[in-house]
């Protein structure tokens, strides 16, 4: 991995500012409906703390990392393949048609072919605080399937109410972490990482600060971290440099490339995609309605890092 040094990271956040307009990636959660109309809500200041706290987190992320490698050397349970392997995410979209929150109802799209080994199972129903509602029965889906199992979790602004609830923005996005830690624990779903998807949620708009987006994401990460998870990053460089500007944490990256081809999706696993300054993991792609995934070079060899048995 190519962690940035700490003191260029201070300096990246403080730099938050507007970036390019989305490069019409697809995201985890297919068929989304189309954005509101809505203005987005204006943040309130950053937190002066924010820069020594993301020090204190890039520290901390990176120590996981380290950690899980030395694991995986040790001999991992999962063992290593020769080559690419081929993976899924699902999510609420999947689950039985008519559950679910506002612009977010499900609608029973296709569970992914036997070609998959590995699925990445989505936490929420959408924005943060709400749990995707059919996560228990997707991970027995998995189960039954002797399928490899990962989570990730849809990040997103925290409305006034959870901001005065919780006592800020870092907090709020703590909290996030720590409602889809009990999901996963209700559901029986062990994941060893959990990726942190950020991009658009239509109809739960991002504030127009970056930096307090920013804020969020930081706050989010290390809840998981707190609580003993590694993570990853989901997104794509112009999402994400739009959405929380120059931050960096130096974690994995799962990449997206929408509406296209595995071929493209796998040129996404090289340095000129790099979202936040990590290494490439997993590139995912959209065909047939279905989203897919496959390891980027070296991923094969390091499936017990970011899957388990379930």
């Amino acid at each position: 991995m190519r962690l940035l040094p700490l003191a260029a990271a201070a300096v990246l956040l403080a730099g938050c500012g507007s970036a390019s307009s989305d490069d019409g990636t697809a995201a985890p959660e297919p068929a989304s409906p189309s954005a509101s109309s809505a203005a987005p809500p204006t943040a309130p200041p950053v937190d002066p703390q924010v820069l020594e706290r993301h020090e204190s987190l890039v520290k901390l992320a990176a120590a996981a990392q380290e950690q899980a490698a030395q694991l995986n050397a040790e001999g991992a349970s999962i063992p290593p393949r020769d080559g690419p392997v081929l993976g899924a995410d699902i999510s609420w979209p999947q689950c039985p048609p008519g559950m679910g929150i506002p612009y977010k109802e499900t609608s029973g799209q296709p569970m992914p072919t036997a070609q998959a080994e590995y699925v990445v199972i989505g936490l929420t129903n959408g924005p943060g605080f709400h749990a995707n509602p059919c996560l228990a029965d997707q991970v027995a889906w998995a189960e039954g399937r002797g399928l490899l199992v990962s989570a990730y979790s849809v990040i997103s602004w925290p409305d006034d109410a959870a901001q005065q609830q919780y006592g800020g923005l870092q907090e709020a996005g703590h909290a996030q972490a720590e409602f889809n830690i009990a999901s996963m624990e209700a559901a029986g779903l062990d994941s060893p990482v959990v990726w942190l998807d950020v991009e658009q949620v239509p109809h739960y708009e991002w504030s127009t600060s970056t930096a307090a987006n920013a804020e969020v994401v930081l706050g989010a990460a290390q809840g998981y971290l707190d609580a003993g998870y590694r993570v990853g990053v989901y997104s794509t460089p112009a999402i994400w440099s739009g959405l929380v500007g120059d931050l960096s944490l130096g974690v994995p990256e799962w990449r997206a490339a929408g509406q296209t081809s595995r071929s493209e999706a796998e040129s996404r696993c090289g340095e000129d995609w790099s979202i936040q300054g990590g290494e490439a993991v997993l590139a995912q792609w959209v065909e047939d309605a279905r989203d897919v995934n496959v390891t980027c070079p070296g991923g094969e060899q390091r499936l017990g890092e970011f899957f388990r048995k379930v």
